[in-house]
C-alpha cells in the first residue's frame, strides 16, 4: 500500500511499500485540583480530616522520602533493578539493556532514577499566622517506571516523586502497530523503531490507521488508568487516592507523525535521500518554509528561544538527518535500518498548534501533523525515478564468479577491456554468433596487433560474469543480450563521446575568439558545459 504523496507514487516501482505511523506520543498526566494553591490545600484537607495547620515544608518532604523509600523497598523485593542516572544520560538507550528476555513478561522491568527541575509546593508563613503556598521548580528527583504493556510494548512513566505526583507517560506507535500486527497474525521483521519487512503492506497500515481515528483516546486513556496509579501508589496509597479522589487529567505534550518508505535496495534509497538533501536545501527559503508550515508571521513570543533553520546534522556516523525547524514543530527526513527512509513531522509542544491539547483533542492534532506532513513532501525536490542509478557502475570492477571460477573485474580505465568492449558491440550487429577468434581478430584490428585468442577467451570470461556476454549452450559462439548491449553501448559512448571532451573543456578553457565558425557539435559541447556549470552551482558544488 502507497501514499498518494508526488514523493511516493515518483519512486512506486523502487518501493516494497509504505505506512503512515504516529510514532513516539508524550502525554502530561496531572492532577488537576493540585495545580492551584487553593486546590492543593483542599487535597490536604481531604487527606487530614479537614485541617491544614499540619501543611508545611517538612511533611511535604516527607512524601518524597516515602515515595524513594517504598519504590526501592518494592524493586528490591521483587527483583527490579533501580538505577541513577547522569545528566545527559540517555535513558531509552540504558534501558534496551535490561529489556526482559521473555515475550510473554508483562509489568515493571526496570527504574530509573534521574533529578531534573520539577513543579514543587512551597509553604511560606504569613505575618497573621496563616500561611501561603507559591510554586517554584527546584531540582528534585524523578522515577521513570519502565514496563511492558500488553497492548502497547515499552511504556514509560516518569513522575516526580514530590505531590501531587505530576507524571510524563511516554509511549511508542510502533510498538502498539507490532502488537496489533501480531494479534492479526501479520509476519514482519522490526530492526529498532522501524518495520523493514512486512508480509502484508496493506494491513499493517491499517493497524497503524487506528492511532488515527477517536477510538485511540480510549486506548491512550487506558494504558495511563492501568499504571499510572499503581506509580503513585508509591506515594500516595490507593486507599488514600480513593479517599482524597485523586484522579489524573491528561493532555497530549508531544506527538510524532511519521511516513515511512520500504525500498527494495538500499543503496537506492541512498541515491535517494542524498539526492533529496542535495536539490532541496538550498530552495527553502523563509517563504516557502512558512508555506510548510502554514503560518503567516516569523515565529516570536517573548522570554521563549524560538528559531527557524534548515540544517543537515551528522549525529552518528551512518546516519544523516534533514531537518527543517520552525518555532516549536520540526519537520525532518532520514533513514532508518538499511532499507526504510522516512519522513517526520513532529510538534514539541502540542500548545504551538493552537488546535487544544486535552486527550480527547488527539485526532485533531494528529490531523494537523499529517497535513504538515504533506505540505514538505510538497515543496521536496525530489530526483526523478529514471535517474536513479542501479550499482552496476560498482560492481563492474569487483570480482565476478563464473560457475566455480573466480575472474577479474571489468575494469574501465583500462584501455584493453574498453577495446573488447567495442568490438563486442561490433560483433554483435552480425546475424552469426562469434567466437574468440573472432573478437581476437576485431581487437587487432583496432588496439592491439597481437592480442590472442586466449586473452579474449579470458575477457570473455570477464563480461560473462557480468552477464554483459552470454555463451550459447550447445553451439559454439557468444551472444550479446539487449540489457548486455544496451550497458556497453552507453558506458562507451558516455566515457568517449560526452566526458572525455566536456572534462577536457572544463580543464583547458577557451580564452578568447573561437577560430572560425563553431559547428553544431561545437556548440552543444559548449551548451553542456555551460549547464554543468550551472548545474554544481545549484547543487552548492565548487568546481
Amino acid at each position: 500500500m502507497l501514499a498518494n504523496d508526488a514523493l511516493t507514487q515518483g519512486y512506486r516501482q523502487l518501493l516494497d511499500g509504505s505506512y503512515d505511523v504516529v510514532d513516539r506520543i508524550v502525554l502530561n498526566a496531572y492532577f488537576s485540583l493540585g495545580q492551584s494553591a487553593g486546590g492543593f490545600r483542599t487535597w490536604w484537607r481531604n487527606l487530614h480530616d479537614g485541617r491544614d495547620d499540619t501543611l508545611d515544608d517538612t511533611r511535604l518532604m516527607r512524601f518524597a522520602g516515602r515515595f524513594s523509600r517504598r519504590v526501592r523497598g518494592w524493586a528490591e523485593k521483587n527483583g527490579v533493578p533501580v538505577v541513577r542516572c547522569g545528566v545527559g544520560e540517555r535513558k531509552s538507550d540504558l534501558s534496551q539493556d535490561y529489556l526482559p528476555a521473555d515475550p510473554n513478561f508483562r509489568g515493571i522491568f526496570l527504574v530509573l532514577v534521574s533529578r531534573a527541575p520539577g513543579p514543587v509546593w512551597e509553604v511560606v508563613p504569613c505575618k497573621n499566622g496563616g500561611i501561603h503556598l507559591q510554586r517554584k521548580l527546584p531540582w528534585v528527583n524523578y522515577y521513570s517506571f519502565h514496563l511492558i504493556d500488553e497492548e502497547w510494548g515499552h511504556v514509560t512513566i516518569k513522575m516526580c516523586g514530590h505531590p501531587p505526583f505530576s507524571a510524563q507517560v511516554m509511549l511508542n506507535g510502533h510498538e502498539y502497530v507490532a502488537c496489533r500486527a501480531r494479534e492479526a497474525g501479520l509476519t514482519f521483521t522490526k530492526e529498532g523503531n522501524c518495520f523493514t519487512l512486512i508480509s502484508n503492506a496493506r494491513r499493517l497500515a491499517e493497524c497503524a490507521d487506528t492511532l488515527r481515528s477517536s477510538a485511540a483516546i480510549g486506548r491512550l486513556g487506558q494504558v495511563c488508568e492501568r499504571w499510572l496509579y499503581t506509580c503513585a501508589s508509591f506515594g500516595l496509597s490507593f486507599e488514600e487516592q480513593r479517599e482524597t479522589n485523586f484522579k489524573f487529567t491528561y493532555s497530549v505534550y508531544q506527538v510524532e507523525y511519521s511516513r515511512n518508505l520500504l525500498f527494495k535496495q538500499g543503496d537506492v534509497m541512498d541515491q535517494v535521500f542524498q539526492g533529496i538533501i542535495d536539490r532541496s536545501r538550498v530552495p527553502l527559503d523563509f517563504k516557502t518554509v512558512k508555506t510548510i508550515f502554514g503560518s503567516k508571521y516569523r515565529p516570536h513570543r517573548r522570554n521563549m528561544k524560538r528559531r527557524f533553520e534548515a540544517t543537515v546534522e551528522k549525529p552518528a556516523y551512518d546516519l544523516t538527518v534533514f531537518k527543517v525547524h520552525f518555532g516549536r514543530r520540526t519537520v525532518k527526513l532520514y533513514t532508518k535500518g538499511e532499507r526504510v527512509l522516512r519522513i517526520e513531522a513532529v510538534v514539541h509542544n502540542t500548545a504551538e498548534l493552537r488546535c487544544g491539547k486535552l486527550l480527547h483533542k488527539f485526532p485533531r492534532i494528529v490531523d494537523v501533523l499529517a497535513q504538515l506532513l504533506e505540505r514538505f513532501l510538497q515543496t521536496l525536490r525530489s530526483v526523478e525515478a529514471p535517474f536513479i542509478a542501479d550499482t552496476t557502475l560498482d560492481k563492474l570492477p569487483a570480482p565476478g564468479q563464473l560457475g566455480t571460477t573466480r575472474v577479474g573485474g571489468v575494469d574501465l580505465n583500462k584501455p584493453r577491456i574498453r577495446a573488447v568492449m567495442a568490438a563486442v558491440v561490433a560483433l554483435s550487429a552480425t546475424p552469426e554468433l562469434f567466437t574468440s577468434a573472432h573478437l581476437a581478430a576485431r581487437v587487432r584490428e583496432t588496439f592491439q596487433p597481437d592480442y590472442t585468442a586466449r586473452q579474449a577467451a579470458y575477457d570473455l570470461r570477464k563480461l560473462r560474469s557480468k552477464s554483459l556476454v552470454t555463451r550459447v549452450a550447445r553451439r559454439v559462439g557468444y551472444e550479446v543480450p539487449r540489457d548486455g548491449l544496451r550497458t556497453m553501448a552507453a558506458l562507451i559512448v558516455l566515457r568517449d563521446k560526452v566526458i572525455q571532451p566536456v572534462l577536457a573543456g572544463m580543464l583547458h578553457p577557451k580564452s578568447g575568439r573561437p577560430v572560425g565558425r563553431p559547428t553544431p557539435l561545437d556548440e552543444h559541447y559548449y551548451q553542456l558545459q555551460e549547464r554543468m556549470g550551472l548545474l554544481f552551482r545549484d547543487l552548492g558544488i565548487a568546481a
